[in-house]
């Protein structure tokens, strides 16, 4: 009941609209999180943390996704139709960087080198696999925006590599660095802020990401989602400055400061902050991979009571849930559960509208 409740409140602040807009924001693509099966089992067997908490089902299936996956991904949002005639369409929460462990390690940890993803594909053999991410951008259903450089605190790690940390170690030599540390914050969070001086290097990090994404994609990207939510506020600035124009937010975000501290901002659909930039919450959550419960029915329901409050559904569903490179079965059945919701959604709101982040940001805009 007080869940039901918080849903609802949840909803009240921000932009309404008449229209049924729903948008699938899915995470992670780009990133190396776990390098092979052999890897999990090593450092598995070796006592590493990668098989509890929030981050397990990432380790356990998420890697580089295939010319395979991508395929089946675009197969099932294919499968259905909007009233304008659109297929489903996945806004792609990309990194375009992944740590060159080869070069980093030449260099006895004194430095961080990174590869474009592109290159980490090559090295993983993932052939055809950027061809795929061109096709969905030229279909508009598979549109990447902005994650960050990498998926990692790029400072807190190379300092715990640095002071040889055996763990880090280990795990740097699968070419891992997402498992459950003992102490300090996770290296998945890569802006959080350990430290106020890692502040400027995070500057540089966002600026140089941004420039390698257009390099990449062909345009700037305008939406950028901070992998796992931290973030320092003064790096909105920076990011609008390169082109960024749509910032993802929890609805209470804690603005990290370093050193531990926080400082908390309250945020909704449709606030712009003093850089022009628009906030885009989520308010409905699609992660079948691993889940004990009903997605579908979970999804359907929180999409309902958003359009009940007059907001368009914003969808989390992260990259985990859509790869079959570690367990084929992970992928197959959250596509198959994924068509069932892209079905159910059409039925049941014949007049709904398929719509990438920067597209329902355009059309808050121009209100």
């Amino acid at each position: 009941m007080l869940k039901t409740l918080i849903k609802n409140l949840s909803n009240l602040p921000g932009w309404r609209t008449n229209r049924k807009i729903v948008v699938i924001e899915s995470d992670d693509w780009g990133s190396l999180r776990m390098s092979s099966q052999n890897s999990y089992n090593s450092l598995l067997k070796a006592g590493l943390n990668i098989n509890t908490g929030a981050g397990a089902r990432y380790n356990l299936y998420d890697t580089l996704a295939s010319k395979e996956d991508l395929q089946h991904l675009f197969d099932t949002l294919r499968c259905v139709k909007d009233k304008n005639g659109n297929a489903a369409k996945i806004t792609a929460v990309s990194l375009v960087a992944n740590p060159d462990f080869i070069k980093i390690k030449e260099d006895n940890y004194k430095n961080y080198y990174y590869e474009p993803f592109t290159t980490t594909l090559e090295h993983y053999n993932k052939t055809g696999a950027f061809e795929l991410w061109k096709q969905g951008i030229t279909e508009n259903i598979f549109v990447p925006e902005f994650h960050g450089r990498e998926h990692l605190n790029t400072q807190s790690w190379l300092r715990v590599l640095q002071a040889s940390d055996k763990e880090a170690l280990l795990a740097f030599d699968h070419q891992v660095w997402g498992y459950n540390r003992k102490n300090g914050i996770g290296f998945q969070a890569a802006f959080d802020l350990e430290f106020a001086s890692d502040l400027e290097e995070q500057k540089a990090i966002i600026t140089d990401g941004l420039k390698l994404f257009e390099n990449l994609h062909g345009y700037k990207a305008q939406f950028f989602v901070p992998p796992n939510g931290p973030i320092n506020n003064e790096l909105e600035q920076v990011a609008a400055a390169s082109g960024i124009r749509y910032m993802s937010s929890p609805k209470i975000q804690q603005e990290v400061l370093g050193e531990g501290r926080t400082k908390k901002h309250f945020r909704y659909l449709g606030k712009q902050n003093k850089h022009g930039q628009t906030y885009i919450t989520r308010n409905a959550f699609f992660e079948p991979s691993g889940s004990s419960v009903n997605e579908v029915d979970r999804c359907l329901a929180e999409i309902e009571l958003a359009f009940k409050w007059k907001k368009p559904a914003v969808i989390s569903s992260h990259r985990v849930n859509y790869i079959g490179g570690l367990d084929a079965t992970n992928r197959d059945t959250s596509l198959k559960q994924l068509k069932d919701l892209l079905t159910m959604i059409i039925r049941k709101w014949p007049e709904v509208e398929f719509m990438t982040s920067s597209e329902l940001g355009e059309i808050k805009a121009k209100k």
